[in-house]
């Protein structure tokens, strides 16, 4: 099914936006944002963009979960950044001027705002806080790839397994029984999280099924012992 604009949304009134790089705009900032970008609710599956690419603008995303992949040469999917409301999406390339290196897919139905270049770049350049929280933002995307880097090097596939459900905890949150990740995870986009082919991501789920770690509550995960998968993980919680 294909994409569909959706209703303007004030950023002057948008909840996510206080999680996000523009927390701090002033309100005749957010105001020439608002008329200036566009609002798409995309369908779950749906593609935002694509790897290889260029970009156009910057999305932000006003709801919903979105996974950033790449793809090797195989085929096969490696996923580098789960993201959220109040996230946004293509700002490395858009800096750069260079292709995306990956694709953005979404997990589940998601509301995905469109700020043109010209637009983002113009206030990128007038507003120190903006510079200043993406310039945080992408010290921590460095720290983070240098982790995942680390990660694939010296841990064992069964800790990288719980380091990605710890993962999905910490970018989602639990529901309100505060042990159930609030994300429904495909086995194979759990598998590309940890570095693994699916079938040993689904033993190793099923071996820590067995052993109390989690259980399947229809197709989300709980987690039953939380500080014995952080020492499974082998990370500081």
């Amino acid at each position: 099914m294909a994409k569909k604009p959706d209703s303007r949304i004030d950023c002057s009134y948008c909840e996510s936006r206080n999680r996000s790089v523009f927390c701090n705009l002033e309100k005749e900032d957010l105001e020439a944002i608002s008329q200036a970008k566009g609002c798409t609710t995309y369908k779950k599956g749906q593609l935002i963009f694509k790897q290889g690419s260029y970009p156009h603008g910057l999305y932000c995303i006003n709801s919903g979960k979105i996974k950033l992949y790449q793809l090797a040469e195989n085929g096969r999917e490696q996923i580098v950044r789960l993201t959220k409301a109040g996230d946004i999406l293509g700002y490395r390339s858009l800096l750069s001027g260079e292709q995306y290196t990956s694709s953005a897919e979404t997990i589940e139905e998601c509301s995905v705002c469109f700020i043109p270049k010209n637009i983002f770049l113009k206030f990128l350049e007038s507003n120190s806080s903006l510079s200043m929280q993406l310039m945080k933002l992408l010290a921590s995307d460095l720290k983070n790839a240098e982790h995942k880097v680390t990660d694939l090097a010296q841990k064992q596939v069964r800790e990288r397994m719980a380091e990605a459900l710890l993962y999905l905890k910490e970018v989602y949150g639990l529901e309100n029984d505060n042990t159930t990740i609030n994300v429904i995870m495909r086995r194979e986009d759990l598998a590309n999280i940890a570095g693994t082919a699916t079938e040993t991501a689904i033993r190793i789920l099923a071996e820590m099924k067995d052993e109390g770690y989690v259980e399947y509550i229809g197709k989300k995960i709980r987690i039953l012992r939380m500080k014995d998968l952080v020492h499974m993980a082998n990370v500081s919680d």
